[in-house]
């Protein structure tokens, strides 16, 4: 999508880049557009919405889809918006380390970093199981993919190595890529949602807002027995709060986004807030079309392809499955896109010791991190190994990484977000970027996002995934080690003052070796 990039909007661009003490060794040719789409690709209604689908009706029935969508998506709209302030004043690669960082201080940033890594890396691994279990579900019986362990496992390291490919490529052959994908999935989206309807054996509106006690047997297994409907009402938030993630995708690449400042910040909310109407739609349609919401709820996991075997003529049915394992493919690229950018900032500060050189190297030729995106793809390759080897009885391994992806990310979120409530207005945060929200709407916002946080982490922590908690207690008491015995005296974070000044010439040096124009 062509739009006006001019001199003087390039000047600034690298001019607040420079500012920050970094160099534009990325190529930065992505539109506006472009940056909408790579979050919109990501948070991909056609993968979190349908994989885990189940979440919805298994709680409290159709409310679960009607009312509880909307909730989560709130508390993920919530997050969207405070950060979104951020990244139009600090609009760099790895914002959200730098957002730590600059806010809150060397810790933060350091922790934050470390936090959205893993977020990323588990939620590429979650993205691709996810894919390779609806493969599974659709084509899999043409090629003998019956999705167990060691041909999940096989499947996501050959996808996962495409996605890193195509990624090495260049940020033009990813951006055309996820563009696409926008498309695929307005497309895709909007012909399920009509077939739904239009199939549907009767229609009953009253059920998207009816709560249904279908925990334990009676939902499949897929979350507890348990007569407190709160409780699981909250259950249900789990399908759309994994779902609308992945938005800070646009602020990774902000070093390749046009106008970033404005671009950035405008992307993370129409991606959000798109997706939350969208999927909205598209659940309810589903929850619609179903014939018998029993019957459906009993089938558990597999209760959107009963669903889809039940209504759906089958050349309708294979059309629509390939829209969406091609969008649930597309959804995994730019995850690699967003996980490898993230490594790229935080390595150029040395921030992996005895690998932040390498990590940090962008190719001349594809103006890429090559070496981050490939270490991103085998570190998400070796997760998944872990995961699939790893067997909890009574508990879904998916049910297990897409709980910890959770956690991850949205502590990621946070971090810069409360660094950010206290420093705004102060000497480390004097001026709100061109896009931004009142002094007062921006602190409310934060502040509900803190709240949000605090529901996610019951929700994802909630029986029977109470080891989720102990997987995040560990990682954060390791964090706490490693920072106190080593790296509080070694990790330096981001130039900030005269530091930023002594940077001139290997910023100039830096830009000369990829070729970038003065």
């Amino acid at each position: 999508m062509a739009e006006d990039y001019s001199d003087k909007d390039r000047h600034e661009d690298v001019k607040i880049l420079h500012g920050m003490g970094y160099a534009q060794e990325l190529s930065r040719s992505m539109s506006k557009f472009s940056n909408f789409a790579i979050s919109f690709s990501i948070i991909c209604i056609l993968s979190g919405g349908i994989n885990s689908f189940a979440q919805a009706i298994s709680s409290v029935g159709g409310a679960g889809a009607g009312i509880g969508w909307i909730v989560g998506c709130l508390l993920s709209g919530m997050f969207a918006l405070a950060m979104a302030q951020i990244a139009s004043a600090f609009p760099t690669a790895g914002g959200l380390y730098h957002w730590g960082s600059i806010l809150g201080g060397r810790f933060w940033g350091w922790l934050t970093a470390w936090l959205n890594l893993l977020g990323l890396i588990t939620v590429l691994g979650a993205i691709n199981i996810g894919t390779a279990y609806f493969f599974a579900g659709t084509f899999g019986g043409m090629f003998g993919f019956t999705g167990t362990d060691t041909q999940v496992v096989v499947f996501v390291a050959v996808i996962t190595a495409i996605q890193a490919l195509f990624n090495h490529l260049g940020i033009k052959v990813t951006t055309m890529l996820t563009d696409i994908s926008g498309y695929i999935i307005f497309a895709t989206t909007a012909v399920l949602v009509i077939a739904c309807l239009y199939f549907a054996p009767a229609i009953d509106i009253s059920r998207l807002w009816t709560f249904t006690n279908f925990s334990g047997e009676a939902g499949g297994n897929v979350f507890p027995q348990s007569d407190n409907t709160a409780y699981l009402f909250l259950l249900c938030l789990l399908l759309p709060v994994y779902t609308i993630t992945g938005y800070d995708a646009s602020a990774h690449t902000s070093e390749e986004t046009k106008s970033a400042a404005t671009s950035v910040p405008k992307g993370i909310v129409n991606a959000v807030f798109w997706s939350s109407l969208i999927g909205w739609i598209m659940i309810c349609a589903i929850t619609l079309a179903i014939p018998d919401l029993a019957v459906a709820a009993g089938q558990g996991w597999g209760m959107f392809f009963g669903t889809m075997d039940a209504i759906m003529p089958a050349g309708l049915k294979t059309v629509l499955y390939l829209g969406i394992f091609i969008a649930q493919l597309l959804c995994g690229l730019a995850t690699v896109t967003s996980a490898s950018r993230m490594l790229f900032a935080f390595s150029r500060d040395d921030g992996v010791p005895g690998a932040s050189k390498a990590l940090a190297t962008v190719s001349p030729k594809y103006r890429t991190p090559v070496n981050a995106i490939w270490t991103s793809t085998v570190l998400c390759i070796l997760y998944v190994l872990l995961a699939m080897s790893i067997k909890i009885e009574g508990t879904s391994i998916y049910v297990i990484v897409v709980n910890s992806t959770l956690v991850f990310l949205f502590l990621s979120f946070t971090v810069p977000l409360v660094a950010g409530l206290f420093a705004y207005g102060t000497a480390k945060w004097p001026n709100p970027g061109p896009w931004a929200m009142s002094e007062g709407v921006y602190k409310l916002v934060t502040v509900l996002s803190v709240v949000g946080m605090g529901v996610i982490l019951f929700i994802a922590v909630a029986p029977p995934n109470e080891r989720v908690l102990y997987v995040v207690a560990g990682f954060v008491a390791l964090a706490l080690i490693v920072w106190v015995l080593f790296e509080s005296r070694r990790f330096k974070g981001p130039p900030i003052g005269d530091e930023v000044k002594k940077r001139a010439a290997s910023i100039a040096a830096a830009e000369r070796a990829v070729g970038e124009k003065a």
